[in-house]
């Protein structure tokens, strides 16, 4: 008789067991049951829009997953739509956002009641560089020339075109105001794609776009990259352009211009998802990284191949909200 007990006991045991197993399993093995909606907070034509594009083709291209990936633009007043739509998207695993530094930058800049820590962060894809970019008609050889050039002209006659008002490319425009005594007149435009059609058209005098939103005109022989905005020179030394590669370009600091920024390309999604949920598209996007297309894109858009998540992320995203909280106020770009 208490063998039979012992034995019932155990059995009941090893089938709880199992089923907790199972449990755990399936949710493990989580998955999108309809389309995901891929949120863009930015207009068509940069580098946010390019990458999200990017990543739905190789998605597709690959058989990455079985429901398709839905890029949408929001990128109404400087972003906030688009994140003001994940926020109030609680628990709806079928919404990410690709996320760029007004992230950090919207809210303090447009007083729009969201914060990073509304959504659930997912993985930083990689960080993007930014360039000094001159037309490639005019005569200056180096970043140095250019900033002398601007100065000898007087206080603002010099345009600078960037995305958006009190974002990223006027943050840059302003920190290099403050490192080289300079005085710009910064014209916003909707999205990079924008913002170098008119550098190419001769509208404005100069832009600090990503690599990847000028890299076509570059190659083209169009504008110039005169530095980069990093401590490093970007590492890809295959020829962009018939003579130069990324890593013939110098650091803004190598030709006198001290400042330096990186941005951020990252995913996020709704407040209230599980971490089954995260974890999916956690593995997704390491198989995206995996494909020969990535790699080239990550190589052409000479991208910062940093890949975090979990702890490492949030560590990463606190650190630098709390920068760009910094630079804002010393820029006088905080919301009122």
């Amino acid at each position: 008789m208490r063998f039979k007990l012992k034995s019932t006991v155990l059995g009941v045991a090893l089938v709880a067991g199992f089923a907790a197993t199972s449990i755990a399993h399936a949710q493990a093995k989580w998955e999108p049951t309809k389309p995901v909606e891929f949120v863009i907070p930015a207009g068509p034509g940069g580098g946010a829009d390019q990458m999200a594009r990017m990543i739905q083709g190789i998605v597709t291209k690959n058989n990455l997953m079985k429901q398709s990936i839905i890029p949408v633009n929001k990128g109404a007043g400087a972003g906030a739509e688009g994140f003001l739509a994940i926020k109030e998207a609680k628990g709806d695993p079928h919404k990410i956002i690709i996320t760029l530094s007004n992230l950090f930058t919207t809210p303090r800049a447009t007083g729009v009641p969201f914060n990073w820590k509304e959504m659930t962060p997912v993985a930083m894809l990689a960080l993007d560089q930014f360039v000094l970019w001159t037309n490639a008609e005019k005569p200056y050889k180096s970043a140095k020339e250019y900033i002398d050039a601007a100065k000898a002209a007087g206080s603002g006659k010099f345009r600078m075109a960037g995305t958006g008002s009190k974002q990223e490319d006027q943050i840059i425009t302003v920190a290099l105001e403050k490192a080289t005594g300079t005085k710009f007149t910064y014209i916003p435009y909707a999205g990079g794609g924008a913002v170098a059609t008119q550098l190419v058209g001769n509208h404005v005098d100069s832009t600090v776009n990503n690599p990847i939103e000028a890299v076509a005109q570059w190659r083209a022989g169009k504008l110039v990259a005169q530095c980069v905005f990093d401590t490093q020179r970007m590492p890809y030394k295959e020829k962009v352009t018939p003579t130069l590669s990324w890593n013939d370009i110098p650091t803004c600091k190598e030709v006198g211009v001290n400042t330096d920024y990186l941005m951020l390309r990252g995913i996020f999604m709704p407040p209230g998802v599980t971490q089954a949920q995260v974890d999916f598209y956690v593995d997704l996007f390491k198989k995206v990284r995996e494909t020969a297309d990535w790699k080239k894109f990550m190589a052409d858009g000479a991208f910062n191949q940093t890949f975090l998540t979990g702890k490492e992320y949030v560590a990463w995203i606190e650190k630098n909200d709390a920068l760009h909280g910094q630079l804002m106020k010393e820029a006088g770009f905080l919301a009122k």
